[in-house]
């Protein structure tokens, strides 16, 4: 159900050598999610604007998705499980003039990189950000 969905946005990163910490969330709650620190290198080299020789898998993921005209079009945290969020991603085909809407199972902080680097919404199931562990500065 749409109605369900909140918009969270992306608060910050913090790295350690063995884990990102992404923060996402509202003005009432924000929650962390727990990646591998490449991602957390790769989400700090787009939003330092750094230069790389070679392109990331997000940045392969989204000339494919370009050559091929599919937008992303959101995503949304769908569910968690112990400290494990999962995500879908949401993507518009056009196919013999008809639009159609895809949906991945990805995992979040894909998608979040994938959302900051396209400028498209990230959205949270009520349910899970009433489940999560809110994070205080």
């Amino acid at each position: 159900m749409v109605s369900d969905l909140i918009p969270v946005t992306f608060n910050k990163i913090m790295q350690s050598r063995s884990y990102t910490v992404i923060i996402l969330g509202t003005q009432q709650k924000r929650f962390a999610i727990y990646t591998d620190p490449q991602v957390g290198k790769n989400i700090q080299t787009y939003l330092t604007e750094k230069h790389m020789p070679r392109p990331f898998t997000h940045d392969l993921i989204n000339s494919i998705l370009k050559g091929y005209e599919i937008k992303i079009v959101q995503v949304v945290i769908q569910d968690v499980e112990d400290t494990i969020y999962f995500a879908r991603l949401f993507l518009e085909l056009a196919l013999d003039g008809k639009k159609s809407i895809l949906e991945i199972d990805a995992r979040p902080s894909d998608c979040i990189t994938l959302a900051l680097v396209n400028n498209v919404p990230v959205f949270c199931r009520k349910e899970i950000l009433d489940k999560a562990i809110a994070v205080e500065e």
